[in-house]
């Protein structure tokens, strides 16, 4: 996810960046190294005080950014946050808004290849070569799983929804990344090693019209 994430940012020192899902503030210590005036949104006080810690965070709810002036930012970032909202043309909507014009939207998700309700690998008995079962990719739905002792809800969106909702906004695409499991995670599990050639991240910049 980061090396994904660092090929993607395209930002200067002295940028106020909005990180929507801070999550534990990673994003936003990275931000700060390079210079940014950064500020991180998240719904999880927990996670948010872990992310003060690194830089300013709003306890808030997404994708309403009501509380953000218009044009604030000179760019926005979501690291592994919008397969957890319902509202995603709301999302891209309020992030062109707070977004001065030419400004940019850094994005990184689990791919929508395994997202899809019903999506999983299988296996050939024959040879051993791994497909993928595609599932209900070309519908919008959800898939609750498991996290701890709780569950956590995926919404899947295909491909074509996401850069559409992002063009309806004003987003223009700039570059877009499909990324495999890199071989160190997948050592020692045959099975992931099978899918390293499949794709499991997506990575996305836009500029803002």
């Amino acid at each position: 996810v980061r090396p994904l994430f660092d090929e993607l940012l395209t930002v200067d020192p002295g940028q106020k960046i909005l990180d929507l899902g801070a999550g534990t503030g990673w994003v936003l210590e990275k931000l700060v190294g390079r210079g940014c005036e950064a500020i991180g949104v998240e719904i999880n006080r927990e996670l948010a005080q872990l992310s003060i810690r690194r830089g300013p965070t709003v306890a808030a709810a997404l994708p309403d950014l009501s509380w953000c002036r218009s044009s604030a930012f000179d760019g926005v970032t979501a690291v592994l946050v919008l397969e957890h909202l319902t509202e995603l043309d709301m999302l891209f909507a309020e992030a062109a808004r707070v977004t001065r014009s030419n400004g940019s939207f850094t994005l990184v998700i689990n791919h929508p290849q395994i997202t899809a309700p019903g999506s999983a690998p299988v296996v050939d008995p024959v040879d051993g070569e791994v497909y993928w079962r595609w599932g209900s990719y070309l519908s919008p739905g959800s898939t609750e799983e498991p996290a701890g002792e709780d569950t956590v809800t995926f919404h899947h969106r295909p491909i074509a929804d996401l850069l559409n909702s992002a063009a309806r906004a004003g987003w223009n695409l700039e570059e877009m990344i499909e990324r495999g499991l890199p071989a160190g995670l997948a050592a020692g599990d045959p099975l992931l090693e099978l899918q390293r050639g499949l794709p499991r991240l997506l990575g996305v910049r836009w500029r803002r019209a």
